[in-house]
């Protein structure tokens, strides 16, 4: 396979990668950033390396060329991690500044492929399995003033086993790619005080033109246990072992002030120049969303953690995908301060004057014109190379006239989502599929027709939908729980696609009913593809070889949830010789024409019930050459939005 770069990967600086700050919808003063050079080596047992390989460029996987490594993990092999972190050493009268009572440490993860176990200083201080999801530690308890070691062991079964995987595939080809494995996302670090704020939830309401805001506390006070997954996990303060309300809660008061919305469609660097090692708080440049707390407050609120707050939004600016506003607000607890936004905005399915099911934002129907985007890069593969890398595809998609987006079973870091929200690009965030080695007649080429006869399959048969491990069940379901929940804070996320073309898919109906309990103000897309249970709120079709048609049903939307996948190759920007696609073109003219000849039946079909089409994809990934970029994003084959 031919090496590609992107003009980012080009103008990478491994002394400043990926420093933006990691988690824009919950921002605090304190941040040190742990990208760059780490020691690496791979081992074939369970046990520290007495010598490394060499460094390797955090947080590029090491199958990617960025990371410096090229080199795959197998699944009988351990990836080790090692670096050197510096805190300052403390004042007379902050002695035990880390440790009970006082401050805390918190270490986070944006995401390690698939297992991990953390030592600090030699000790084991956390563990984590899930190669999509961020996790954090505390680590308050295990480290020193002056220079401290991060000690990280990995292993990755990849599609050996039934964990969650998406399109990694050891033995990639058509479309299924690379695999990766180890840090993928960023790691940082952050100050907290002794009880700190740990989660923010806010939920707007543009029919009673309020905000729903719950902050959730944790820290000194709070009940400390090891959690499923061997992370030390943090009972929210003001609740017994059994979820019951304790009068404690009422000794951490809350206090919020909600700014005037704005919109914010530059690039915004919410980075913080002075957080490297060694750095404390009181050295950070101010991020952006501290920038943005200096505006004007429209309102104030104030309560207690653990309880909702109803905070009325007076004449309330809707977030759409033309004017993306957004309402920044600052929570204040105890010594803590967190700066965070939410939209005013509704996601819903509405039935229009002649009673057909419309896909509906705040109430007005809305035809969702959605593009797949997988999420690879040829030279950091999961990982960007840059925010920038971000912004210019996102904003490349509104300019090819897509309002939407899929995000094709991956978990992108938390920037990506806050560039959509800014941006107004709509997400159809889909669930990271697992489960046993697929079988594509059934799956692919059975369905395929089935999908098109109408013909329901229920699935209920394990073996053919590759999920007959009763662990990689409760796995998949966890881990869908936790998606919502670290997601759902961002207002572009519309749908939640549980399923995508039967791959690992069982008890649909029940994933439903678990989902919408996690959220009930999203919309969900059961089964994307077929093996459609009759849930959800879409009927949800994949139609790439087939005239397309629409049959509306009494209460679900219909979408053509994937379509096109026409291919062209350019060879000079193309990673390999082989090919992979539906309906060959042998120019970008050919291409283009075929392209606007499936948007203008997709217009047409609007009026017979089709509510949101997604073409496949944003951009070519290694075989697959149906990209509307290159997969370097230098040569775009699909010209900018015309009227049809």
């Amino acid at each position: 396979m031919k090496q590609l770069y992107t003009r980012w990967g080009k103008e990478l600086d491994p002394e400043h990668v990926l420093e933006e700050y990691p988690r824009p919808h919950m921002v605090r003063k304190s941040y040190m950033n742990l990208n760059g050079y780490w020691d690496y080596a791979f081992t074939k047992t369970f046990h520290r390396p007495e010598k490394y390989g060499g460094k390797i460029l955090v947080p590029f996987s090491p199958e990617s060329v960025l990371s410096g490594v090229s080199r795959q993990l197998q699944p009988d092999e351990y990836l080790w991690y090692r670096r050197v972190f510096t805190v300052e050493d403390s004042k007379e009268e902050q002695c035990g500044r880390y440790g009970e009572g006082g401050r805390r440490l918190l270490l986070h993860f944006g995401a390690v492929d698939q297992a991990c176990v953390i030592y600090i200083n030699g000790k084991r201080a956390a563990s984590h399995t899930g190669g999509y999801l961020p996790f954090e530690a505390d680590i308050s308890e295990f480290i020193f003033d002056g220079e401290n070691e991060l000690l990280l062991a990995v292993k990755d079964l990849s599609d050996t086993s039934y964990h969650s995987r998406g399109k990694q595939k050891l033995e990639r080809g058509g479309m299924f790619y690379t695999a990766q494995s180890g840090i993928w996302q960023t790691v940082w670090m952050e100050e907290v005080p002794g009880n700190y704020i740990s989660e923010i939830e806010a939920v707007s309401d543009i029919d009673r033109s309020t905000v729903r805001i719950k902050v959730k506390a944790a820290g000194a006070d709070c009940t400390h246990s090891a959690g499923t997954d061997g992370v030390y996990a943090v009972q929210t303060y003001g609740t017994n072992a059994s979820g019951e309300r304790t009068d404690s809660a009422k000794t951490l008061p809350v206090e919020i002030q909600v700014k005037k919305p704005d919109i914010y469609l530059d690039p915004v660097k919410m980075s913080v120049s002075g957080a490297a090692e060694g750095h404390s708080s009181e050295d950070v440049s101010r991020t952006a969303a501290e920038e943005q707390s200096c505006g004007e407050i429209l309102c104030t609120a104030a309560g207690v953690a653990g309880e909702w707050l109803d905070i009325p939004i007076p004449g309330a600016f809707l977030w759409t995908c033309d004017e993306p506003w957004l309402y920044y607000f600052t929570v204040k607890m105890g010594e803590d301060r967190v700066e965070s936004y939410f939209a005013m905005r509704k996601f819903s399915v509405e039935k229009d004057e002649k009673g057909i099911p419309r896909i509906c934002l705040n109430g007005q129907p809305q035809f969702q014109n959605g593009v797949l985007d997988q999420g690879y890069w040829p030279d950091g593969l999961y990982t960007a190379p840059s925010d920038e890398a971000f912004i210019f595809d996102i904003r490349e998609m509104k300019k090819t006239g897509f309002n939407m987006v899929r995000k094709h079973i991956k978990i992108e870091p938390q920037r990506w989502y806050y560039h959509c929200d800014r941006l107004g690009m709509i997400v159809w965030q889909d669930m990271v599929n697992g489960g046993g080695k697929y079988k594509p007649w059934f799956i692919t080429y059975a369905a395929t027709v089935l999908s098109w006869w109408n013909i329901r399959v229920k699935d209920v048969f394990s073996r053919l939908l590759s999920r007959e491990d009763k662990a990689g069940k409760k796995e998949f379901v966890r881990e869908m729980k936790e998606t919502i929940r670290i997601l759902k804070a961002h207002p572009s996320i519309a749908v939640w696609v549980i399923f995508n073309e039967g791959w690992g898919q069982f008890q649909a109906e029940d994933m439903v009913r678990i989902a919408r309990k996690s959220d009930p103000h999203r919309l969900i897309d059961q089964a994307s593809g077929w093996f459609d249970q009759g849930g959800g709120d879409f009927k949800s079709v994949h139609n790439y070889f087939f005239k397309l048609k629409v049959k509306p049903e009494k209460e679900r939307a219909f979408v053509l949830s994937e379509i096109g996948g026409h291919t062209f190759i350019n060879e000079e920007h193309s990673a390999c010789e082989k090919l992979y696609g539906y309906g060959a073109h042998k120019d970008k003219q050919s291409l283009d024409d075929a392209y606007r000849e499936l948007m203008r039946r997709v217009q047409e079909l609007i009026p017979e019930g089709l509510c949101a089409s997604v073409y496949t994809q944003w951009s070519d990934i290694e075989e697959e050459v149906n990209g509307v970029y290159t997969y370097d994003r230098e040569v775009r084959k699909i010209r900018e939005n015309e009227p049809l």
